[in-house]
């Protein structure tokens, strides 16, 4: 992928668009229960993108998913569509939601702890275990 070029996404009914310029800070696979829960999978696949650099066609809804985290998703279609914490200037975009998913690669693994036994993807890459608990 070009250094400077542009990351675009949305929802599942196209109401909600985002894009953003490349390459994106961190991109990995999440496996706490929250995430799992909020995507529907067996993990969420997270591409972080700094704050400033987003832009919105219609911004999403937000909800309050834990004490440190909201998440966006599309009130009309449902679409999980980011992770934000609170006090950070990143925001984390569900894989599934890009236009282009083929064109971003995991590089690791967190809250391996909570790794479903029979989950074989991204095999081989680096892991952490969840920091915060609830």
């Amino acid at each position: 992928m070009p250094k400077e070029e542009m990351l675009t996404g949305g929802c599942l009914c196209g109401k909600r668009r985002y894009a953003f310029k490349g390459p994106p800070s961190h991109i990995g696979y999440c496996h706490c229960s929250m995430c799992r829960r909020a995507t529907g999978g067996p993990s969420a696949v997270l591409v972080r993108a700094h704050d400033a650099e987003v832009e919105w066609s219609t911004p999403p809804a937000v909800y309050r998913s834990s004490p440190i985290a909201v998440r966006g998703f599309c009130p009309d279609c449902g679409s999980p569509l980011f992770l934000k914490y609170d006090g950070r200037a990143s925001v984390h975009f569900t894989l599934g939601s890009f236009d282009r998913p083929e064109e971003l690669a995991p590089s690791g693994h967190y809250g391996i702890e909570s790794r479903l036994a029979w989950d074989d993807s991204g095999r081989g890459l680096p892991g952490e275990e969840t920091k915060q608990r609830f």
